[in-house]
């Protein structure tokens, strides 16, 4: 279905369980709805809410960078929130859209009734990092309008955060690029502008005071999510921290066992 709020025409796609436990899920940078089909199989017993986010996938693309900020995407999504009646439910997200999970849960705590983050930070401490960040990610936005999608998704895909993808069967890796490649030149440039983590706010002083259950979820072999997630462990109040063998994007690599897990939260 197509929802427009606040101007911005968003695409979600739901399962028809109308009255079972309600699961929101946000993917990540240059993802889209369909990241978690092979996820949402495992959970025919839940309504399932699947969100592009802004500059992704289907949903609308503003010309206007300052649009994607994290502040407007959560009043975003809280209008989305409001408009399909959801009262509560269970969140998770997964990298940048683990970002944008926990900022909503700190911003919109009565919705969250547990949040389950997958390879996901609190966003970046330091404003000398910020600042630094900032300017890497405004040099890849550039280059993305300068030069294309493709040469771009040719150079995310060799990054060492997905070096373990290279492992999964060649159709599944095609899944992954195809829905890379349909995305938007503008969409995901201005996602970089907006809501990178150096554009975002800190919310690692917001742990602390999130009572909600917390799932942390990461893959053995992304040591530097690993390491995020045991420091937020420590300071959530009622948290876990969950490892599978696998990288960066575990619900791509291991869908049926990052599904258990989840499912297990839920019971």
């Amino acid at each position: 279905m197509e929802l427009t709020v606040r101007g911005v025409s968003y695409h979600i796609e739901m399962t028809e369980q109308d009255y079972a436990p309600v699961i929101v899920l946000l993917h990540g940078f240059t993802g889209s709805t369909d990241t978690w089909k092979r996820t949402v199989q495992h959970w025919p017993e839940y309504k399932v809410v699947v969100v592009d986010l802004i500059g992704h996938g289907k949903t609308e693309s503003p010309l206007d960078a300052s649009r994607y900020s994290m502040e407007q995407q959560l009043e975003d999504l809280e209008a989305i929130f409001e408009a399909l009646q959801l009262p509560q439910f269970t969140l998770l997200g997964y990298s940048m859209g683990g970002r944008t999970a926990l900022a909503y849960a700190c911003e919109y705590p009565v919705r969250v009734q547990r949040l389950v983050l997958e390879s996901s930070s609190p966003g970046l401490r330091d404003e000398q990092a910020r600042r630094t960040r900032r300017e890497s990610d405004a040099a890849l936005a550039y280059s993305i309008i300068e030069n294309g999608i493709e040469p771009f998704i040719d150079k995310w895909e060799r990054i060492p955060l997905f070096e373990s993808q290279k492992s999964l069967p060649y159709a599944f890796q095609q899944e992954v690029r195809n829905e890379r490649l349909a995305q938007s030149t503008i969409g995901l440039a201005n996602s970089l502008l907006g809501m990178g983590s150096g554009s975002q706010s800190s919310y690692w002083d917001c742990l602390l005071g999130l009572d909600m259950p917390v799932m942390l979820v990461t893959g053995e072999l992304d040591p530097k999510f690993c390491a995020i997630a045991q420091e937020m462990n420590k300071r959530l109040p009622n948290a876990q921290h969950k490892l599978i063998y696998a990288g960066h994007a575990i619900h791509v690599e291991k869908p049926a066992e990052f599904a258990t897990m989840v499912k297990e939260l839920l019971n």
